[in-house]
């Protein structure tokens, strides 16, 4: 897996490109996930996403994806969990002071943040994880955050 996610962060501009084009076609899916329920939608696409993220990410399910503000790398993989950044313990050649054979998450992030478009969304601060979302879908959710933002805007206008 190690391997694998080293991989992806190197190549993070085209998971990038890959993602922008995933979500519109998810999102549009809304109907039917509305239409089975997200509820009964949860365990299989949560299946389907933690075999692919967890493949190319290491992904640990936080339910609270944040790889595209992170260079594509998964902050969860940090041994200490830090959302926002290095810890202090950083090596000087890049590795992880809890883990010395591993590159720190976050000097993994900065380097695979530089590829991206997107890369300034590095210096956004992440929202602690909200443990109740563990093992589910982030994919789901942002389905539904994005539904819920434009049937707000259709209400305002």
């Amino acid at each position: 897996m190690y391997a694998v996610r080293r991989w992806v962060v190197r190549h993070s501009r085209g998971f990038e490109i890959i993602y922008n084009a995933f979500e519109p076609v998810i999102t549009r899916l809304d109907p039917l996930w509305r239409r089975v329920g997200y509820a009964r939608a949860e365990r299989p696409v949560a299946k389907v996403e933690k075999a692919i993220k967890g493949f190319l990410f290491d992904c640990k399910m936080c339910g609270q994806c944040a790889l595209s503000s992170t260079g594509m790398s998964c902050p969860m993989n940090c041994p200490k969990t830090l959302r926002n950044g290095p810890c202090g313990g950083v090596r000087a050649n890049g590795h992880c002071e809890v883990k010395p054979e591993m590159k720190c998450v976050w000097a993994e992030a900065w380097a695979g943040s530089q590829h991206m478009k997107s890369g300034r969304k590095i210096h956004v601060v992440q929202k602690p994880v909200d443990n109740r979302f563990r093992d589910t879908s982030s994919w789901l959710r942002v389905v539904r955050q994005i539904a819920e933002k434009r049937a707000a805007q259709g209400e305002q206008k």
